[in-house]
């Protein structure tokens, strides 16, 4: 928090956020993660208490119910959030995307305020089997028919996708165009005939809440039911996921190692082997040392460029850089805390194995790392290092 000034307010939100984590959420790991889901009850009764605490939603802004959060208390928010497992952030804290707020004043009624307040959940629907990290190559289609849209297509790995109320389904409105106006973003209910969940695709790891195969067969939707501006839909998502990136996986990623390096630094001053705290070996102090140098620079690195975003900048080449170094770093750090912890910390006894396994997924959703460094590198050759 040194590189950056916040006020009491922020500090109180950000403290009473790490409690509520510790206290109340972390107990319940265990639980999801055998289960594979949260108990109703319990979900219920945490995801009022922080609806009560003004702990929902916080990414939005006031005037639609939300925290009102700068970017760089927003990331704060999301290191202390990033310290438990993201079924339970879903669930309990709420996943509001941002680009909502092109809803109009209809949709607001519908969609918006209904999804802030923790009534409605939401699913995005954007990756495709043929369309991951290049989300412009999308081949579901929507074409206009007698004052109505109808939707074909297929998506994949949408989380949530199983129990959304509504979803945003990307589309292809203009081959030609794509990306550059041809490309829009959908309100599509649950409910629309021609809409169903083919399946819920298994995963390595982010226990605790699906992700659904979509699939659309002539949806037909209203012609109001455009997110945004038809042929803006590229755009639109281009604006809101750096955001998105920066603290679901930048920040996110510091807290969840930051909790390991926790684990590693108790571990390290009470287990003993050869007669000494295994702490006094410099091998073990190389990894927790190594551990720390990774977590400062990657909250440098998320700080700076929220800090930017604040300022009205656009940084989205040092949010791929983030993207890129605060991924690779929660593997690091994972990694070295199951070699600190030895044969526990491949059991299933501590939460190591969990985050080693939730942590390989961030190289690879929302670009890969391969992808962010082949944007970053184009850059530099272009226009120079410019930071």
């Amino acid at each position: 928090m040194n590189l950056v000034t916040i006020d009491d307010e922020t500090r109180m939100v950000v403290e009473t956020i790490r409690r509520f984590i510790i206290e109340k959420v972390q107990p319940l790991e265990a639980e999801v993660e055998e289960l594979a889901s949260i108990p109703a009850d319990t979900l219920a009764a945490l995801k009022q208490e922080a609806i009560a605490l003004g702990l929902y939603a916080l990414n939005m802004p006031e005037d639609v119910g939300g925290g009102g959060l700068s970017n760089v208390a927003m990331c704060l928010v999301e290191e202390q959030l990033g310290q438990t497992s993201d079924a339970l952030i879903r669930r309990i804290f709420g996943q509001v995307y941002p680009m909502l707020m092109a809803c109009t004043p209809q949709q607001r009624e519908k969609y918006l305020l209904p999804t802030v307040k923790g009534d409605k959940i939401c699913a995005m629907a954007i990756t495709e089997p043929g369309a991951g990290s290049d989300a412009a190559s999308i081949s579901t289609t929507a074409k206009l028919e007698n004052g109505e849209w109808v939707l074909n297509g297929t998506k994949h790995f949408i989380s949530d996708g199983d129990i959304a109320d509504y979803v945003i389904v990307m589309a292809l409105n203009d081959a030609e165009k794509r990306a550059r106006g041809g490309i829009t973003l959908f309100l599509l209910d649950r409910d629309t005939p021609g809409f169903h969940v083919a399946r819920k695709q298994a995963m390595m790891g982010h226990r605790g809440y699906g992700h659904a195969e979509l699939v659309f067969t002539d949806c037909r939707i209203p012609e109001d039911a455009v997110l945004g501006e038809v042929g803006n839909g590229f755009k639109l998502i281009m604006q809101s996921v750096s955001g998105i990136r920066l603290g679901h996986i930048g920040a996110r990623c510091t807290g969840m190692s930051q909790r390991v390096v926790e684990m590693m630094r108790q571990h390290a001053a009470t287990r003993k082997q050869f007669g000494k705290p295994i702490g006094d070996y410099q091998m073990i102090q190389q990894m927790i040392a190594d551990s720390a140098i990774d977590i400062y620079a990657c909250r440098s690195m998320v700080l700076d460029c929220a800090a930017d975003i604040d300022r009205g900048l656009d940084p989205r080449d040092k949010v791929s850089m983030i993207k890129v170094f605060a991924s690779e770093m929660l593997g690091r750090v994972a990694d070295r805390g199951i070699q600190v912890f030895g044969g526990y910390g491949f059991t299933k006894e501590l939460p190591l194995e969990r985050i080693y396994r939730d942590a390989r997924v961030t190289r690879i959703y929302d670009g890969t790392s391969e992808i962010h460094r082949m944007l970053i590198a184009r850059n530099v050759i272009r226009n120079g290092l410019t930071l």
